[in-house]
């Protein structure tokens, strides 16, 4: 390959805390998951999706990024152990998917500054398009910067949660998982939701593969990672909500629009200097999602244009950072268009694409163990290619629920993003072929 990527070296430390910015920032969102189901529900949905979801997947990234630690990640995964057309379905529906997931967080961002300053609609959108250049600019400087200021972005997202969850058990009432369900509301409608929103949030243990060919060491750095952050996001989710439960109640009024959000059960238990402390956490914490996920999403286009796959322009690499800057200005570009829109139509195609995508790595690493059973891998998941399969199972079948139980318009939307992929191949695949002689 033609690629001039520059590697960087990262303890493990910066890279537990690069995971977890990219699965969760913080446990924003999680008010809408207990407003809408119940307290009881949320809670155990926390405790159990980690085993049956986020496990399989941190165990399967693990395994594959030690065996396969090349930039583009799951991409090159997939379209090894799957062949170049699936291969290009999953990173092509990843790459919608940032489109969106990146976009939105812009997008919140833009919604608080209204509400705090009174801005009209361009001057926000103005205000976003600056803050994306900036983040643009942090992610071409390159990985040792992202890191540096993702610790400090983290630090400020984590410390309101920590304050708030001493006081919230300081003030413990009642028994802050009961009721179990939503009542009077059908048990499946409430699972179905709760679903969905806690497997967003315990999504993202792919993301930091796509970045393994700018780490140094990245077979021994990154599964570690996987595993140290595994346990700490569950209990950066578990805790706080069930001492916000604990210590405020009133769970039916959780919801992060016009009802009770973390910055009301902050300022509630700790005053409105807390309460302060948690909305500049709510701002950062969207800053942080933004600036990994625009990197990770950059990197799988520039490795499919390398294969071929997608325009050539892609795979410019700066020649001061070693970074693929014009696959960052790229979607950087996109971003700063979609911010200005509606949301809500899209997200429903991103969160249908993430599933597929995800169905096949798992699909992936099976395959590979048995196409590829001698393969180094320096983390490996203990058994064969059908133990394996095994593990796997529990998150596909979950994934596979989640299409089908939120409503047809996010079956029908979702398909239609699907479709997407295979006419994207049928196009780019001989339009960026190289020319002969």
């Amino acid at each position: 390959m033609e690629r001039q990527l520059r590697r960087v070296r990262l303890r493990l430390a910066t890279v537990v805390v690069i995971i977890f910015v990219f699965v969760s920032s913080g446990a924003f969102g999680l008010e809408d998951m207990v407003g809408s189901s119940g307290p009881g529900l949320a809670l155990l949905l926390l405790l159990v999706l980690p085993v049956v979801w986020a496990l399989p997947m941190g165990l399967v990234c693990a395994e594959l990024g030690s065996a396969i630690p090349e930039e583009g990640g799951y991409y090159v995964w997939v379209k090894r152990g799957l062949g170049e057309y699936w291969g290009f379905q999953a990173g092509w529906w990843s790459w919608l998917t940032t489109f969106v997931d990146s976009a939105v967080y812009i997008a919140l961002i833009m919604d608080y500054l209204q509400s705090w300053l009174d801005l009209d609609v361009t001057t926000a959108w103005l205000i976003g398009i600056a803050i994306i250049a900036v983040l643009a600019y942090l992610n071409i400087r390159g990985l040792n910067v992202i890191a540096l200021s993702s610790i400090v972005m983290t630090i400020v997202i984590l410390a309101p949660f920590v304050v708030m969850t001493i006081i919230g058990f300081a003030k413990w009432q009642g028994v802050p998982w009961e009721p179990f369900s939503y009542p009077g509301q059908g048990f499946w409608t409430s699972v179905g939701y709760a679903l969905a929103v806690g497997m967003w949030m315990y999504s993202g243990y792919d993301s930091m593969s796509v970045l393994a060919g700018e780490v140094e060491n990245p077979r021994r750095v990154i599964p570690r990672g996987l595993m140290v952050a595994m346990p700490l996001i569950v209990i950066s989710y578990f805790v706080p909500t069930l001492a916000a439960l604990a210590g405020v109640g009133r769970w039916d009024e959780w919801t992060t629009e016009g009802g009770i959000s973390f910055v009301e059960i902050a300022e509630q238990l700790g005053g409105a200097g807390l309460g302060a402390a948690m909305l500049i956490a709510a701002v950062v914490s969207n800053l942080a999602l933004f600036q990994e996920y625009l990197g990770a999403g950059a990197r799988p286009a520039f490795v499919m244009a390398e294969d071929h796959l997608l325009p050539r322009v892609l795979t410019r690499v700066h020649p001061r950072y070693g970074t693929p800057w014009v696959s960052i200005v790229f979607l950087a570009a996109v971003n700063a268009l979609l911010v200005r829109y509606g949301f809500e139509t899209l997200i429903v195609i991103d969160v249908f694409l993430m599933m597929f995508y995800y169905i096949l790595i798992f699909v992936a690493a099976v395959a590979l163990r048995r196409r590829e059973p001698d393969l180094e891998r320096p983390f490996r998941v203990r058994g064969n290619a059908l133990v394996l399969a095994l593990i796997c199972l529990p998150a596909v079948a979950i994934a596979v629920l989640a299409l089908f139980t939120n409503g047809s318009d996010w079956l029908i939307g979702g398909m239609a993003g699907v479709l997407t992929g295979p006419i994207a191949y049928l196009v780019f695949k001989p339009a960026c072929r190289p020319r002969s002689g």
